[in-house]
Parts: C-alpha cells; sequence; structure tokens
C-alpha cells in the first residue's frame, strides 16, 4: 500500500515524533509497503508524481531526541513559503494520493484532533483516535473531568486559568502542569509557595490553563490498549528524579521493567482501569494509559495517550514485545485497524 506516514509539526514534541516517524517508516518500508516519511510543517516542495516510487531513504535525516524540547520560532522559521497553514507545501496532495496516513505526530496539531476532524471532512484514511477522542484525551482538564464521573481512580486537582483567582488550592508538595501537552513537557512539582508561583508561570507558557493536582509518590507505570484491549503493563524507574522528557527519551537514564514486577491482582487492576479510560474517551485503534501507585498500592490513573510515542525507548512497543507483537506487526495491526 501507499502510505504516507506523517510526522513533525511545530509542537514541543516535534522531535519525538519525528523518531516515532522514523521507525515506523522503516518498519513498513521492511514489510513491503510504499511508504514515504513527511514532515506536515515543512512538506514536500518537488514534483509530486510518483513520489511513492522513488527509491529515497525518507528517514536519512532523522535525529535522536535531544535533551531539551526544540526551539519551534526556529522550526517555524523554516518554511520558505509565507503561508499560516499547519499544512506545509503538498502536505495534502500527497495524502490524498495514499492509501492511508500513518500519523505519528504528537502534541499540538496533531494529537489534539484538529488533523484527524481535517482528514474527515477530506475523506483521508488516518490512524488512531478519531477528532472527539483525540480533543477529549488531548485536555487534561476534560480528561479530570471524565475519570471523575466515570469513577476512575486519578489525583485531586483543579484547573487554574491565567488571570484568574484561585477558588481552592491543592495542599503541598503538588504537581503543576500544562493542561494540553505531553512527553512530560511544562511539567513542575512544586513544595512551597515560591516554586509553586515559578511552576505556574512556566506552565503557562505551554497554554492559558494548566492543572494543578495533587503528588503522588509512588512507582510510575504504563498500560497501552490496542484494539479496546490492554496489554502487559510497564514500569518506569527513572534513575534520578521523575519521569521527565529527558528520562523518557535519552537512553539509560531509566529502567523499564515489562511485564511490571507487581502482584497478579495490580496487573489486572491497571489493566482494567485502562481499558475503562479507552472507553471513557471514546478512544479508537490504540493508546496508552500512564499510572502512579503509592506507597500502600493505591493506584491512580494519570491520563490517556491517542498517539504514544513509537521511538526506541517508548513504551508501547515494548508492551507489544511483551504480548508476542514485534514492532513491524504492531505498526501493521495499527494499519490495519485503520483500514477496517
Amino acid at each position: 500500500m501507499k502510505i504516507v506516514v506523517l510526522a513533525g509539526g511545530i509542537s514541543t514534541e516535534r522531535d519525538v515524533s519525528l523518531s516515532s516517524g522514523g521507525m515506523i517508516y522503516q518498519a513498513l518500508s521492511q514489510r513491503g509497503h510504499q511508504a514515504i516519511l513527511l514532515d506536515v510543517w515543512l512538506g514536500y516542495e518537488e514534483d509530486i508524481r510518483g513520489i511513492f516510487e522513488l527509491e529515497t531513504d525518507w528517514a536519512v535525516q532523522v535525529k535522536a531526541v535531544a535533551e531539551e524540547n526544540p526551539d519551534i520560532e526556529a522550526i517555524k522559521a523554516l518554511r520558505r513559503d509565507d503561508s499560516k497553514s499547519f499544512f506545509g507545501p503538498n502536505v495534502l496532495e500527497i495524502c490524498r494520493m495514499a492509501d492511508c496516513v500513518f500519523l505519528a505526530l504528537h502534541g499540538a496539531g496533531g494529537e489534539d484532533g484538529r488533523i484527524q476532524a481535517c482528514f474527515e471532512l477530506l475523506g483521508i484514511p488516518y490512524t488512531g483516535a478519531d477528532f472527539v477522542g483525540s480533543c477529549l484525551a488531548m485536555d487534561k482538564g476534560i480528561t479530570k473531568d471524565i475519570f471523575q464521573t466515570w469513577n476512575i481512580p486519578t489525583p485531586v486537582g483543579i484547573r487554574v486559568k491565567k488571570g484568574e483567582t484561585e477558588e481552592r488550592r491543592i495542599s503541598y508538595p503538588c504537581i503543576v502542569k500544562a493542561s494540553c501537552g505531553g512527553s512530560s513537557i511544562g511539567v513542575y512539582i512544586a513544595e512551597n509557595d515560591r516554586e509553586y508561583e515559578s511552576a505556574k508561570k512556566e506552565a503557562w507558557r505551554y497554554g492559558d490553563e494548566i492543572i494543578v493536582e495533587q503528588y503522588i509518590k509512588g512507582r510510575e507505570f504504563s498500560v497501552g490498549v490496542i484494539d479496546g484491549r490492554a496489554l502487559p503493563v510497564i514500569e518506569m524507574a527513572p534513575k534520578k528524579g521523575f519521569y521527565d522528557y529527558r528520562n523518557k527519551y535519552q537512553a539509560g537514564t531509566t529502567i523499564e521493567t515489562c511485564p511490571a514486577q507487581i502482584s497478579e491482582e495490580k496487573s489486572r487492576e491497571m489493566q482494567e482501569i485502562a481499558e475503562r479510560v479507552f472507553r471513557a474517551l471514546r478512544l479508537k485503534s490504540y493508546a496508552r494509559m500512564d499510572f502512579v501507585m503509592s506507597a500502600g498500592e493505591e493506584v491512580y490513573c494519570l491520563e490517556g495517550n491517542t498517539l504514544p510515542g513509537m521511538t526506541p525507548t517508548s513504551l508501547l512497543p515494548q508492551e507489544a514485545a511483551a504480548a508476542g507483537m514485534d514492532f513491524g506487526e504492531l505498526c501493521e495491526k495499527i494499519l490495519q485497524m485503520a483500514l477496517t
């Protein structure tokens, strides 16, 4: 099949997206598909006729994820046209030529439902959740509201809008994080008033609404869900600090164990909650849910991710492997779910 692997963009997770896209592109190419890797922001400025037949390594420019998230303004400046469109030159035209678009986008624009809604209006098949599920899961405030309605255990939290007076406070230590973001970008732990005010100021750089929630000290886990069924639980144990951007994507910074070394009862509990979150957020195809378990073994779900990372250090591929599915098979499964 002719497949566009769409990655890049101008979110803070751009580098992660390109890394995911490169891995997916290589896996699909090795399985005989006519796959190309396309940066949604920079596009393709050459003649697009016969683009799927070109003998080109589309992933040759993909680099390892850096320790710091990218300079978005510098990325924006790379566009040679004056268009403000999220879609670079020829992107939509090439996507229309494909049998399916494999979304490897992360963060704003690609994971929040906007590109999914656009593709649905244009009749372009794509992988992952639809625009409704993507929108619900991307906004952590909406997610928390839905969790409460569905009785899904989650840390107590409040929304705080820039410029508004807080009606109530969360006791210290607390977590301050951007409402719409991923890869732990814009996430801070505050122990006192000074750190709290500083954390709010930093988190507001990523949007006008932030989430302040109870800090649960404990072990961190993740559970992937494919077609409504949970994969084995994986534990992430950073060697230093919490599971932040650096510890997620720099090899050797985190010890990851799959299946997680926890009781069968706790494993089943997390898997059951992950499947309920999948239904509650109206997700489709595949997703990944993040958890923390306190010292008293109380389980809390933090959020759902609609386009989980597919990088060399990502969690979902490790969970799929523990279930007997290699990376190429995982990509093929996701692709087939999009088409059926």
